[in-house]
């Protein structure tokens, strides 16, 4: 089943491929004058090999934001005595005039160039290279490989501020490609002779004309006898189109689909064209005929239409003209058209907004090349996921990512892909994605992050990482996402419900990881900048969740990580802790989060003598009588003077409060709390606490440690008695039953 299917791991050559890519000089290269890559002398590569490196290299340039671009990459493929090209896939910015120019003595069969908007006039002598080997290219959306740049004769005055500008070439001709069978001009510039372009070519079998407005296709005719695919996509057709089309007898698949929001379209469907397609073209299989307005009613009775079982046998199809056919149709394209509601439809792929496989066949296929009808599809699917559910999840989710992947910097894919996503990613759909798809997914989100600052993105892509387990299945991306996230809260204007999601995240991100992933996000400023939230929302007067999230995510930073209660200090964080504290006495949750972050600071021998001071000792001595949170406040705050007392009498600089007072009222908190206390807190390790066993120069600290221990190895047996026997607790207790210093209720109680 798919379900597996989609577990496997990446295919060998997949993994060596990237890993290459990503160390060419440690495998493939060396560095010629510390800038330009050589590849090694000894190395033979067959084109199976080398049309994988470079497509795989484009895709990583084009998704994976780490990944870095090398100028001189082309350069590796220039002599075919040791690299061998045949088929590659080029895309977007990537690729420039300089480097089609270094493959030029390449033998290539197939190249797609799309959307390659940097390649001029230089690119299409390249081209001539390459056409005694070429059977299949694409020019799809080069928009400026038919302009060169002419410098104007004679030095005028504009010719300092535009020495040069675009001329359309006019004598290229595709004279000498005599093997060229495939060819896409989609979106070629306005002003290019197609026809005497194309005049040469002897047997064309595909041709994709999509968005070029011709007036006459007439000179189509003379391939009648070789084409067997044509794509008019956003063409404006007229009766004279029609008359040429069915003149093409071999024609297996035919678009004349359009997008309906474009522009306006003189021409509209009829019952007698669609009849002309059938009668003509014998071979058809697949037609396209989305976003057309039908002139007519081109269906059967309603009555007819209700009945029986849903059939794709042509005598029996809701749509008239389709009854001619001899067998169904493989593919018929009918999206944003009214014929996708019928009853009974004579193909096996119908591209429609009727229902789920509709929508899926219409964003499968017109992802590629028409992100404008893509977004459009996607838009339907979040709809089914969002109110319905999806019973195709696997095809759904690898859809929205291929389509999120190719149009990175399509604002209105990523709005409704990312929105998608999140409704596709949550728990009930769970257990049928693999940890590959998932993982897919996290960096598709994260792309969508970096490319796009608009606030629906961010939300969208904010909330589909908290379907997540946090932080296991966000670990391999780990820093990207932090600082990702980081950068989110650091914009000066911030979304309110964003803020607050990208908090929560910052908070589980940090809380249970190990502490050099947490020394490197508090590198990443994380300590800084939860620290100016807590200032804004001060300043707001406002306690709500960004205040207690943030508070709770140093407190989850610092744990047993002394470079990240160092910053907190360095940052005046005890400033803003009296500050929340007077400005939000009621808070509970609050001070819970706040003590618990001073106990990690507390923990820290060299900072303690910066909690020294009056006023702070004034403040926690206080907060062992309050009853916020069950015991946790009063808990944390004994913790903290704990620690300081484990200093002893010679640390206490302070004349007020006196040691001797403050011990006293440590004893009378920690007698008043309930053993069998419920915690709402969470140990990885004892260590702080095992610290202060051993000890005799403070009992009430030692007395505070055994009753944390006892009360948590009582209340949660299973967790700790493992965790307290692994991190040798069981001699520290005997020995401490036979010390003379401590307090007889301290050793019952070990």
């Amino acid at each position: 089943p798919l379900t597996m299917a989609s577990d496997s791991p990446e295919s060998l050559m997949r993994l060596c491929t990237d890993y290459c890519l990503r160390n060419l000089e440690g495998t493939l290269c060396y560095l010629l004058d510390n800038q330009t890559l050589r590849l090694h002398p000894d190395i033979f590569l067959p084109s199976e090999i080398c049309d994988k490196l470079v497509n795989e290299y484009v895709e990583l340039v084009k998704t994976d934001s780490i990944f870095e671009p090398h100028e001189s990459f082309f350069t590796l493929f220039s002599d075919p005595r040791s690299t061998r090209l045949a088929r590659i896939h080029l895309r977007e910015q990537i690729v420039q005039d300089q480097d089609l120019e270094a493959i030029r003595k390449q033998d290539l069969v197939e190249l797609y160039l799309t959307n390659c908007e940097k390649l001029t006039a230089k690119s299409l002598q390249t081209l001539v290279s390459f056409s005694h080997t070429l059977i299949s290219l694409s020019l799809f959306g080069c928009c400026n490989i038919f302009y060169e740049e002419e410098n104007p004769g004679g030095c005028e005055d504009d010719c300092l501020v535009n020495p040069t500008r675009q001329v359309l070439v006019k004598d290229f001709t595709f004279e000498g490609f005599s093997r060229l069978r495939f060819l896409n001009l989609g979106r070629l510039m306005e002003g290019v002779n197609v026809e005497s372009l194309l005049r040469p070519l002897a047997s064309l079998a595909a041709l994709d004309l999509s968005g070029i407005q011709l007036g006459d296709v007439g000179f189509l005719t003379q391939w009648k006898d070789t084409l067997v695919s044509l794509v008019l996509y956003n063409m404006d057709l007229s009766e004279e189109h029609i008359q040429a089309i069915t003149q093409l007898h071999k024609l297996r698949h035919l678009d004349i689909s359009r997008d309906h929001l474009s522009s306006y379209y003189k021409f509209k469907l009829t019952r007698r064209v669609l009849t002309l397609f059938v009668e003509h073209l014998a071979n058809l299989s697949s037609l396209d005929i989305s976003g057309h307005t039908m002139l007519e009613n081109c269906t059967i009775p309603s009555m007819e239409e209700k009945m029986g079982q849903t059939s794709i046998e042509p005598a029996k199809s809701s749509i008239a003209p389709f009854r001619g056919l001899k067998r169904p149709l493989q593919f018929l394209g009918l999206f944003e058209t009214s014929l996708c509601r019928l009853t009974h439809i004579p193909a096996y792929k119908v591209s429609g907004d009727k229902n789920e496989e509709q929508v899926l066949n219409a964003i499968e296929a017109y992802t590629e090349h028409r992100p404008e009808i893509t977004s459009r599809a996607i838009n339907l699917l979040f709809d089914i996921a969002r109110i319905e559910r999806c019973s195709q999840l696997l095809r759904a989710l690898q859809l929205v990512i291929t389509a999120l992947k190719c149009h990175k910097d399509d604002k209105n894919i990523q709005v409704t892909g990312s929105a998608a996503l999140f409704y596709l990613t949550n728990s009930e759909y769970r257990t049928e994605q693999s940890v590959r798809l998932r993982r897919q997914v996290i960096q598709v989100v994260l792309n969508g992050m970096e490319a796009y600052q608009e606030v629906t993105v961010q939300r969208n892509c904010c909330l589909t990482l908290c379907n997540f387990s946090i932080p296991e299945e966000l670990e391999f991306q780990y820093r990207r996402v932090n600082e990702l996230l980081l950068s989110i809260l650091n914009q000066s204007r911030q979304d309110e419900s964003i803020q607050r999601i990208a908090v929560h995240l910052c908070n589980a991100l940090v809380c249970q990881v190990d502490n050099d992933h947490k020394e490197a996000v508090g590198k990443m400023g994380f300590v800084m900048t939860m620290l100016k939230l807590i200032q804004k929302k001060l300043a707001d007067k406002t306690c709500d969740q960004v205040m207690e999230f943030s508070w709770s995510a140093l407190w989850n930073i610092t744990d047993e990580t002394p470079d990240n209660c160092e910053m907190f200090l360095n940052y005046s964080g005890m400033k803003l802790f009296l500050e929340c504290l007077k400005e939000f006495p009621e808070k509970q949750e609050l001070h819970r989060n706040m003590l618990g972050l001073l106990g990690n600071v507390a923990e820290v021998r060299e900072l303690r003598p910066q909690l020294m001071t009056a006023q702070f000792i004034g403040v926690f001595s206080n907060l062992l009588e309050s009853k916020a949170d069950g015991i946790e406040v009063s808990y944390n705050a004994c913790g903290v003077l704990s620690h300081i007392m484990f200093d002893g009498p010679e640390a206490w600089s302070i004349c007020e409060p006196q040691r001797e007072e403050v011990v006293k009222r440590m004893w009378a908190a920690i007698q008043s709390w309930d053993i069998n206390s419920r915690r709402n807190i969470n140990y990885r390790s004892f260590e702080p606490i095992l610290r202060l066993l051993p000890q005799g120069i403070s009992p009430v600290s030692q007395h505070w440690a055994t009753w944390a221990l006892y009360n948590l190895v009582s209340v949660y047996s299973d967790k700790y008695c493992p965790l307290l026997i692994k991190e040798g607790g069981i001699p520290l207790l005997k020995d401490m039953i036979k010390m003379a210093s401590a307090r007889q209720e301290t050793k019952e109680m070990a």
